[in-house]
């Protein structure tokens, strides 16, 4: 029995590149373009399921490689999953951890076999294989679960990252064969840097597994959005159609609007919780600083149209002044406004896609954003996504 009868993802409407649709999961059905929060450690900083779900998430995202090593994924299994061990009820999806191990630096010893690392906790050496990323994402539980991956770092020497897409595919061909749920589904992950004839290479090895779903990896570690959106917008052009597409670790506002255009589905990012801790709020004019002076006397929500808690029930005011005293409820109202906002940003494209209204609606929503002023990439990239 295959991933296919546990998960169909089909494409409602489309408006340039951007399309609407709908994905079938074994924790239920959501509505794609979507933004997934980030659920490292099988939580969301700061927030309880509840208030994830009430926000309008419909995916979480939690970590192999931080699962793995603590508390163990047997205890997760144990569980039930990540749905029992989190009380979160919707559907997950799990890295394979690669990106997490290949962070490690010298830490880390990358082979054929797999990576050997040293643990951030604890300092003992673990080998993580493609086999092993797959056993635990299976205990974890996830709907879909990633294959295990290289991601080069930015900057990196072409031969590098050709020799590492090329790793990457053996390694996908040998996560599906470890593979035995048939209630995940596993999707491949393209690689190729910021280089077009990478990318046609890494889509040529692995198109060809035909797995449920498609991310594109590689991007956004450091590199300029002027060379990140031509790769983005090269790559999504040639994924199936019929497949959903998923940019991994991009969340910040404009990037979604982008992202979308050219054709993206799925998104994920720790950005809205991780600015939220630090006292900013998301808003369409900008981040705003909750730490600065003058948000200590403003008596206005954070987003006057904003249905989350934080705005609905609080000003400015209060907020700043639980920054600076250093309350908890502070940091956790910014990353629930937060993570509200970005959903709420997602809602609007879809309606400006269901409405053949997207390109309009980017460019008026850019010239706010980007107080009056449209970036090159930014414009560029929502022409070529006129282009289908």
């Amino acid at each position: 029995m295959s991933s296919k009868a546990h998960f169909e993802f089909q494409v409602t409407h489309q408006d340039g590149r951007a399309r609407l649709g709908t994905l079938q999961t074994p924790h239920g059905e959501v509505q794609t373009p979507l933004f997934m929060p980030v659920g490292t450690q099988g939580t969301v900083k700061g927030l309880s399921p509840h208030e994830v779900a009430e926000v309008g998430s419909q995916i979480i995202l939690a970590n192999t490689y931080h699962l793995m090593l603590r508390p163990g994924e047997h205890l997760v299994a144990a569980h039930g999953g990540l749905q029992g061990f989190s009380g979160y009820q919707g559907p997950f999806l799990t890295d394979s951890g690669g990106f997490q191990v290949m962070s490690l630096g010298h830490l880390r010893k990358i082979r054929e076999e797999g990576v050997m690392f040293k643990s951030h906790l604890d300092g003992r050496e673990i080998e993580l294989t493609p086999e092993r990323s797959v056993q635990v994402q299976q205990a974890l539980g996830a709907d879909i679960i990633m294959a295990f991956d290289e991601c080069p770092p930015y900057p990196a020497e072409r031969d590098y990252i050709q020799r590492s897409l090329q790793r990457t595919a053996r390694w996908l061909e040998r996560c599906l064969e470890a593979k035995t749920r048939p209630d995940q589904a596993l999707f491949a992950i393209v690689q190729g840097g910021i280089y077009p004839e990478l990318r046609d290479e890494s889509l040529a090895l692995t198109l060809p597994f035909d797995t449920p779903g498609f991310a594109i990896g590689g991007l956004a570690v450091g590199e300029p959005k002027e060379e990140l959106y031509p790769a983005v917008a090269y790559t999504a052009a040639r994924l199936p159609a019929n497949k959903p597409r998923y940019l991994m670790g991009v969340g910040h506002p404009e990037d979604l609007v982008v992202g979308i255009a050219l054709g993206v589905d799925m998104f994920d990012c720790v950005y809205p919780t991780r600015t939220g801790r630090f006292g900013y709020a998301l808003t369409d004019q900008g981040r705003l600083n909750l730490k600065a002076s003058a948000a200590r006397t403003r008596m206005e929500p954070v987003d006057a149209d904003c249905d989350c808690y934080a705005c609905r029930n609080f000003t400015q005011a209060y907020i700043a002044h639980l920054l600076r005293a250093e309350e908890m409820l502070g940091p956790r109202l910014l990353s629930l406004h937060n993570i509200r906002y970005l959903h709420r940003l997602v809602e609007r494209i879809r309606r400006a896609i269901a409405g053949g209204e997207l390109d309009s609606w980017a460019r008026s929503w850019g010239e706010q954003y980007f107080k009056g002023s449209l970036p090159g990439w930014y414009a560029q990239a929502l022409e070529e996504a006129r282009q289908v």
